[in-house]
């Protein structure tokens, strides 16, 4: 199999890989700059006390907020949630492989098809 040099598609293939380059160059700066704010704010962290309060008394609004959300995160903490979560992942997964699965098979189809036409 040859491959033909057209510069029309050479043209598109240096726009793809300088749109990869300059995503590259934008992510790469960006985890630099979280991983930097990270590693400057370690020290604050660690500073707060561990028990959770700051020392200032807080509304009885956000103590109740604080009491769901806390309910809220007690739920995702049971087994039995994750493992039907991950359960049904899977079977989605799976799902996805068996259509993915059949349209190959067709596509193989369909070329074998065109093969034996053309001889």
């Amino acid at each position: 199999m040859t491959i033909l040099w057209i510069p029309s598609q050479a043209g598109n293939d240096n726009k793809k890989l300088m749109i990869e380059f300059i995503v590259s160059i934008i992510f790469i700066v960006s985890l630099g700059g979280i991983l930097l704010i990270l590693i400057r704010k370690i020290p604050a962290v660690n500073a707060l006390p561990q028990n959770g309060s700051a020392g200032i008394r807080e509304h009885h609004i956000v103590l109740s907020i604080e009491e769901k959300i806390k309910g809220f995160f007690i739920f995702f903490e049971k087994q039995i949630f994750l493992q039907k979560f991950l359960s049904w992942v899977k079977v989605m997964i799976m799902r996805i492989e068996t259509r993915i699965d059949h349209s190959l098979h067709k596509i193989r189809h369909k070329a074998q098809q065109k093969n034996k036409d053309k001889k």
